[in-house]
């Protein structure tokens, strides 16, 4: 271990590896030292900083605008925006939104103000972005717009529900991804090649500690570090072993690879066909290989509307209220939500159909281009659009008997589309008969 600390100008004792280590190389963590120093280095990030990535073609450019990185915890977020300040000659500035306040942002942005007067731009790199209330972030905006700072945000929460929607028009949001097998494994090759030592595991163990990792790169050069200050000399760790010696349980199955998708897919297929036995015990495989419970329910919600639509409208509100349940009480009695949640989705009556029409309708929408809708259902609110025709004919609906008028409301050159069909099933068979009746009233008025 000491040729990488050394390396690094730091102080290693000679038992480094072997449980004991002093000095400030021993406390500094392996991903500092490896952080990498070209953007090409940053692994697991391909679509970014790949030779055809979007943050290439960028610093090709010579431009750099405001951006939000967006993904899970060590997939490179601060390590790409360090390199994207050397790469532009900007100044490096971070700060993090746990630890900031409104004091200390007017202080970043007038010692931003003071560089760009000297003609520096600032590249303000900040960590936990989403956890700035809404008046801190809209105190971003002036300073992006007017040069002082390009900003760059970090969050592990989707921008679209967590960050203003005036701060994100004004940025470019870079989707970060989990790091698969190969990429976790890069690092730890690189950390051995720095170390010039292999990692004292099996083959099997080094296979277990790529999957504890659980997509994190950081995590993986955190429990590396760890492995080697356990190790004895010549001494190869078993995935037993080294399950006691971090105290973690390698997952069942990779979240990142074939038995994560085998899984939810078996999970999704038994809602589907309406086996709640089955169900129940593909969620209980994923939950003890320490799958997050939130991916779960968020699965689940896309199978209340996918597969049970409107068959059960309340399926979706018991997808909701299972979700509000478990981040109130969490594990592991928020458990029995997603329990119940799951013998819901299962025994509900089954119907794809407002699926499928959405997707017909996206269809058409796209091949359709944009075709004006009909003029009387147009508003006038200016006497140049009442001459034109608009709202001309147009029929209140609640003046109408049975408050249907049955006016068309499609683009006169497209013509009535029918894009949902309900099944005889559930709430949906009460559909089909409002639909029916609808269909027959509008033949009559419009003969």
């Amino acid at each position: 271990m000491s040729n990488l600390f050394e390396n690094a100008g730091l102080e290693v004792s000679s038992s480094a590896g072997k449980g004991d280590e002093t000095g400030e190389g021993a406390s500094r963590p392996l991903a500092d030292l490896l952080r990498p120093r070209q953007l090409k280095d940053v692994v697991g990030q391909q679509h970014l900083v790949g030779p055809d990535g979007t943050l290439t073609r960028m610093l090709k450019s010579g431009s750099l605008g405001c951006l939000i990185l967006w993904g899970p915890p060590g997939t490179g977020k601060t390590t790409v925006a360090r390199l994207l300040a050397d790469g532009t000659d900007l100044h490096f500035e971070q700060i993090s939104a746990i630890f900031s306040g409104v004091s200390d942002l007017k202080k970043v942005f007038e010692a931003a103000r003071d560089r760009r007067r000297m003609g520096k731009t600032t590249l303000l790199f900040v960590d936990e972005i989403h956890r700035f209330n809404k008046a801190q972030q809209d105190s971003f905006l002036p300073v992006m717009e007017d040069g002082t700072v390009v900003l760059v945000g970090a969050t592990t929460e989707n921008p679209s529900f967590e960050l203003n929607a005036a701060l994100l028009s004004r940025s470019q949001v870079l989707t970060f991804q989990s790091l698969d097998d190969d990429a976790i494994g890069q690092l730890l090759s690189r950390a051995e090649e720095a170390l010039g030592q292999r990692l004292p595991l099996d083959d099997d163990a080094r296979t277990a500690l790529i999957r504890m990792a659980d997509g994190d790169g950081r995590s993986s050069l955190t429990l590396a570090q760890e492995v080697w200050r356990a190790a004895q000399e010549d001494e190869i760790f078993t995935p037993e072993q080294l399950g006691r010696i971090l105290q973690r349980r390698a997952p069942v199955y990779d979240k990142s690879a074939e038995g994560h998708y085998n899984l939810i897919s078996a999970f999704h297929k038994s809602i589907r066909g309406s086996d709640p036995d089955a169900a129940l015990y593909y969620m209980c495989r994923m939950l003890d290989a320490g799958e997050d419970p939130l991916y779960i329910l968020r699965r689940m919600t896309v199978m209340a509307s996918e597969d049970i639509g409107l068959a059960d409208p309340n399926a979706l509100v018991q997808a909701q209220a299972a979700r509000e349940a478990f981040q109130l009480v969490g594990a592991p009695e928020g458990y029995y939500a997603l329990s119940q949640l799951a013998i819901y989705l299962a025994t509900a009556p089954k119907s794809n159909k407002g699926y499928m029409a959405f997707a017909a309708a996206m269809d058409a929408a796209k091949r359709g281009g944009s075709l004006p809708p009909p003029k009387h259902i147009l508003n006038a609110p200016t006497k140049f659009m009442a001459e034109q025709g608009y709202g001309d004919g147009y029929r209140y609906d609640h003046d109408e008997p049975d408050a249907f008028s049955g006016q068309d409301y499609f683009p006169e050159a497209m013509g009535r589309k029918v894009f949902y069909e309900p099944v005889e099933r559930g709430f949906e068979r009460e559909l089909r008969k409002r639909l029916d009746y609808w269909s027959r009233l509008r033949m009559e008025r419009n003969k």
